[in-house]
């Protein structure tokens, strides 16, 4: 009989005692300094401070017609940068990429500014990628990404006439 009445009382020791050891974790004193283990609060979380904006993310674009394919990536899009830069990489099995892109490239805006395309790496095969400059501003001084909301670039006379890139000016 006294075996049933000890039995709730044991089960409630061991459930307080599950319930302890779940408040935090236990640390141990350094070797020889004796004590008692104590217990240490969870850290706590703090905002980071808000961060500079870095360059604006543009996604690449493909134009497959023809027989070249061309994926474009606007770079580091800025109003104060000097130079525009597009990572433009070229694929096909049956053309030679030999094509000068900044004498056949123009990047103009929904404001009607435009600029003729500055430096681009020649090169030839039938895979070939590099990055395609133009100005940073026009002729008369003012950027060209300055109050714009649409970015053209504008590829001719490749194996196709023309091939037309266009993205939505981030701030």
């Amino acid at each position: 009989m006294r075996v049933r009445r000890t039995w709730p009382i044991l089960s409630l020791l061991l459930l307080a005692g599950c319930a302890n050891a779940g408040a935090g974790p236990a640390t141990a004193p350094p070797a020889g300094l004796g004590g008692s283990p104590t217990h240490t609060s969870p850290p706590s979380a703090t905002l980071a401070p808000p961060q500079e904006q870095g360059p604006a993310f543009y996604e690449t674009q493909t134009d497959s017609q023809g027989s070249v394919v061309f994926e474009v990536t606007p770079v580091g899009l800025s109003a104060t940068a000097e130079t525009l830069e597009f990572e433009v990489v070229m694929n096909t099995h049956s053309v030679d990429l030999a094509w000068d892109l900044a004498k056949q490239s123009v990047l103009r805006t929904d404001l009607g500014k435009e600029v003729k395309g500055l430096s681009w790496p020649m090169g030839s095969g039938h895979h070939f990628s590099g990055t395609l400059s133009f100005p940073g501003q026009t002729t008369d001084g003012m950027a060209l990404l300055d109050g714009a909301g649409i970015l053209t670039l504008m590829i001719q006379d490749t194996d196709v006439p023309e091939r037309v890139f266009t993205w939505k000016v981030q701030p």
